[in-house]
């Protein structure tokens, strides 16, 4: 067994592998940024079993890689796949330039025209419109199904069904699906196929992070990430992530070579030196202003609704609990909340706007998992491929203080309710 798996999971995040064939870890403290599209190759011979290789799955022991070109396989890019396979604990790692090109290749590598796809109802948005707008063209019958109900999941399967695919929190909803009754159904269904055309069950585990959740332990088949936003952390990076069983990973790296979407060496370093290892030290931290924002939000007279995992009003508390948990075993809600104010007494489109004018310690831009606490308005904007109305607004608890953060939205809401009072009076 290997002396790092005798540390826990935040330790290993912040030293990585203790050595790896992939790269000279004996004098580097932090591992140094490769920066090569090609590489030597010494021979022909050599040459050719690069390519001969191709597709393996490689690994920290043994013998050295042999690196063609940065397009198929380069050591940075290969380290961050394999520490990020180990902190979902799953088999393999491809990850890719972003999210949305890790979900396109995630589920292109396997459905082929005919094949069909049940996805939950709510999805971000540019998720939404791949499977409105282009699977359609691409002869995949996509069917939208509360994945939370069992039996009409049961009913809408048949044998052209390869694929379930949800968020888990849903973006921004924040509502949960059970993965373990999923895992159930699935099984049931797999019982009478061949192996090649399995159910498989899919998860954007965005939200969550690997730190929050690890969707494979509760069942699910494949993992998907947005590298750039919580586990990249900081705003800086572009990336996407695809963890999966070893059966899959042959075809998902050829998907990658061939399709091109590849993430850059440099954003891989930066996600691996300075995104994972800081990645329980910031969650805590915005989980833990999250519910104090959460609270406030809750009890305030402008508020409608409040959704956070934490807060004991969560519709879905207890399957909250049970699959929202940290690396110690400890309940990890999260660092994100929607909300809806109340028509009659703040406009929403008011509020962020007055935000946008007035708040030093929230930002109104889109993307989440950020060092700066970040609102918006999806059915506007990260969600308004849907094409529907609708007034909630999404907030990303970033490193502020949290007093800060509360004053920045009680002035907001304020100033917006009373310049609605005096219009109203003056009328």
């Amino acid at each position: 067994m290997s002396k790092k798996n005798q540390y826990k999971v935040t330790t290993r995040l912040v030293h990585g592998p203790e050595h790896s064939a992939k790269w000279d870890f004996t004098h580097h403290v932090t591992p140094p940024l490769s920066s090569s599209t090609t590489y030597r190759l010494d021979s022909a011979k050599r040459g050719a079993r690069g390519f001969q290789e191709f597709g393996q799955l490689v690994t920290d022991t043994g013998e050295a890689p042999v690196y063609i070109y940065d397009r198929l396989d380069e050591p940075t890019r290969s380290i961050l796949e394999g520490e990020l396979a180990e902190v979902e604990g799953g088999e393999a790692c491809v990850t890719f330039a972003s999210g949305m090109a890790a979900i396109s290749g995630a589920l292109g590598s396997v459905l082929v025209a005919g094949d069909e796809l049940i996805a939950h109802p709510v999805l971000y948005g540019c998720t939404h419109s791949l499977f409105e707008n282009w699977y359609p063209r691409q002869g995949l019958c996509v069917h939208r199904v509360d994945l939370n109900d069992v039996a009409a999941v049961r009913r809408c399967i048949n044998e052209r069904t390869r694929a379930l695919y949800f968020e888990s929190p849903v973006n921004p909803s924040l509502e949960l699906i059970d993965i373990g009754a999923l895992r159930v159904l699935a099984d049931e269904v797999n019982c009478s196929r061949p192996p090649e055309r399995r159910l498989l069950i899919f998860i954007d585990n965005t939200f969550a992070t690997p730190f929050g959740q690890r969707p494979l332990a509760l069942g699910a088949d494949v993992v998907l990430h947005s590298l750039t936003k919580n586990l990249g952390g900081f705003g800086t990076e572009l990336g996407g992530a695809v963890i999966c069983p070893k059966s899959m990973h042959a075809k998902l790296l050829l998907y990658r070579k061939d399709f091109g979407g590849i993430l850059g060496s440099k954003s891989a370093w930066a996600i691996l030196v300075y995104g994972l290892p800081t990645l329980a030290l910031r969650l805590k931290r915005q989980q833990f202003t999250a519910k104090k924002v959460a609270t406030w939000l809750e009890k305030h007279e402008a508020v409608a609704r409040v959704a956070y995992p934490g807060l004991a009003s969560f519709p879905q508390r207890a399957l909250a609990e049970k699959q929202l948990r940290d690396f110690d075993g400890d309940f990890a809600p999260g660092n994100m909340i929607t909300f809806e104010l109340d028509p009659q007494l703040v406009d929403a489109l008011e509020f962020v706007d007055e935000i946008a004018r007035s708040a030093y310690s929230v930002t109104l831009a889109v993307s989440l998992g950020h060092t700066k606490t970040l609102i918006e308005l999806p059915a506007s904007m990260t969600h308004s491929s849907y094409g529907k109305g609708g007034a909630a607004v999404r907030l990303s608890i970033g490193l502020e203080s949290p007093s800060d953060i509360l004053a920045d939205l009680k002035q907001a809401l304020a100033k917006v309710a009373k310049a609605r009072v005096a219009r109203g009076s003056s009328r």
